[in-house]
């Protein structure tokens, strides 16, 4: 055992994490597992006699765990959108790709999707996160049918699309993660 230089008393081995006392050949904590290594020693007083202190039962709180859940990924872009930007003035092109998100957003957040990027003329859309619901791939999947729909109510009410058809692509995918 090691002790103080000057007066021999034993130095304890304490734990920074959670003040377990470890022999001083220890380099992780018998309590908590807590590297001991590039702690410091600190001499026990002299009157001080050592207690044996025992792990108590009870856990010790820990932060929360990361759950696994069902993620639904859904991908939605504007089919031929480079031809169709070719085809329109640039003010035109805006003004349809704004109303293609705008009809697209009140349909994803009908069923409790969360849009994590806008990526030009797509969206990448997550179900389960961070809402999840039991049926997150079933409201995936009426989403892309409710922007099915969509598309062809903003065909129509478009006043310069006259001519052009918007067809839009759609993919859905379902993991654990």
């Amino acid at each position: 055992m090691k002790s103080y230089g000057e007066c021999g008393n034993a130095l304890k081995n304490l734990c920074a994490q959670c003040g377990f006392e470890n022999p001083p050949r220890f380099k992780f904590c018998g309590a908590c597992g807590t590297s001991l290594t590039g702690q410091t020693l600190t001499p026990r007083p002299p009157q001080e006699q050592p207690t044996p202190q025992v792990a108590s039962s009870a856990p010790e709180p820990r932060s929360p765990e990361a759950e696994r859940r069902q993620l639904t990924v859904m991908f939605c872009d504007l089919v031929d959108s480079t031809k169709l930007s070719s085809q329109l003035d640039p003010e035109e092109y805006r003004d349809v790709v704004r109303a293609y998100h705008t009809a697209c957003t009140e349909v994803i957040r009908r069923y409790d999707g969360h849009i994590a990027q806008l990526l030009g003329d797509g969206l990448l859309v997550y179900f389960g996160y961070p809402q999840a619901h039991e049926d997150d791939a079933y409201r995936s999947i009426r989403t892309t049918l409710g922007i099915l729909a969509a598309m062809d109510d903003l065909h129509t009410r478009l006043p310069h699309a006259t001519g052009i058809a918007l067809a839009v692509r759609l993919g859905i995918h379902n993991q654990w993660c």
